[in-house]
């Protein structure tokens, strides 16, 4: 299910819960201890920061595997924080070893975080406040050897995301995955009615029910996931499918699933058919088609998040890790005074940068 980790932190007594739960989320993965370490250290800096630098924040952990679709997806820990404060000026200098702006500081932490996690990657502005994500998965046994990433597409996507819980829940309802088959990567969102344990149930049916259907075309997908989730709540589902073969974007929903693309800077809604998969099917799945260009960002999201959020502006997002651009609009689409009210995920699908930076 998706357990999910969510800590506020405003002062410098939350950086050890922080910590805490980094450890619990390592266990429950199966973390090795060197991992499990690495990870606890990288949550501690980062919630350091918050206190530090940005007036307090959130850190969200969830069990995630790698953005890379063509990787080898070995499960991990995704530590996400998240704040509303000044920014960061120079990011690149904010990334070396050393560097701080403040004097109580050593100024290793985001050097560190950069250096030893398996995957980190943040996002800046000036006034708007700064998003960092870290993955760490486990650390190879002596004397073995990577299997590494396929050799690249033509297309090369990534997938990545963000899923919280309604507080003070240890479950989300939400959750979302990827899978690929050949040259096709189907990313899939699913929000389990209600709440807590019986709606992460449902969501999580989802999952592991498309890794079994990974190969049909989207509606196919949903019609199995109707059948797989007859014992539970239900869900509310997205699926988008990417053939890298043609350059070809199909997606489907059944339920309230928010989906937008943006293409050569005009961002569309992709309409998801009224329904509960699992409950009330509909007799007909429409399926919508869109060019997948070198430009184009696929957004997916649950009804956590405000109808009218904004999409996100920065062109330099495109660059980042998906998870990164998935936290930014979590966190632009809620305050440090109103937060989000409901269990709320966002699932991003991105192009590979061009200088293959992840």
């Amino acid at each position: 299910m998706s357990r999910v980790w969510d800590i506020p932190v405003q002062d410098s007594t939350r950086v050890r819960d922080v910590r805490v739960a980094t450890e619990a989320a390592c266990a429950r993965t199966g973390l090795d201890a060197h991992s499990t370490a690495v990870a606890a250290l990288v949550a501690t800096e980062l919630a350091t920061n918050l206190v530090k630098h940005a007036g307090g924040g959130r850190i969200v952990i969830n069990l995630t595997a790698p953005c890379d679709t063509r990787a080898q997806a070995v499960p991990g820990v995704q530590i996400t924080s998240l704040d509303h404060g000044p920014g960061i000026g120079n990011v690149q200098a904010a990334l070396r070893d050393g560097h701080t702006t403040a004097s109580s500081s050593l100024g290793a932490g985001l050097g560190t975080c950069l250096r030893v996690s398996s995957d980190f990657d943040l996002h800046s502005r000036p006034g708007r406040g700064t998003v960092a994500v870290a993955r760490i998965r486990p650390a190879r046994p002596p004397g073995t050897r990577s299997p590494g990433p396929a050799a690249p597409s033509a297309t090369g996507v990534r997938a990545g995301g963000i899923v919280t819980s309604l507080s003070p829940a240890e479950h989300s309802g939400d959750a979302f995955t990827w899978v690929r088959s050949g040259p096709t990567v189907t990313l899939l969102l699913a929000d389990g009615l209600g709440h807590g344990g019986k709606a992460a149930e449902a969501s999580t049916a989802a999952v592991e029910e498309l890794h079994a259907s990974a190969g049909l075309p989207p509606a196919d997908i949903l019609r199995r996931l109707h059948e797989a989730l007859r014992t539970t709540r239900g869900a509310a589902v997205g699926v988008a499918q990417l053939d890298e073969s043609t350059g070809r974007l199909s997606f489907a929903g059944v339920g309230n699933i928010g989906a937008r693309l943006r293409t050569e800077d005009v961002w569309q809604p992709l309409i998801s058919h009224p329904g509960i998969v699992g409950a009330h099917f509909p007799a007909t799945v429409p399926v919508q088609q869109s060019p997948w260009r070198p430009d184009s960002l696929l957004v997916l999201h649950s009804d956590g998040l405000p109808s009218r959020w904004e999409p996100p502006h920065d062109p330099r997002l495109l660059g980042h890790d998906p998870a990164v651009t998935a936290a930014v609009v979590l966190r632009d689409a809620g305050s440090a005074a109103r937060p989000l009210r409901d269990d709320t995920s966002v699932a991003v699908l991105a192009p590979e940068p061009p200088d293959g930076r992840t």
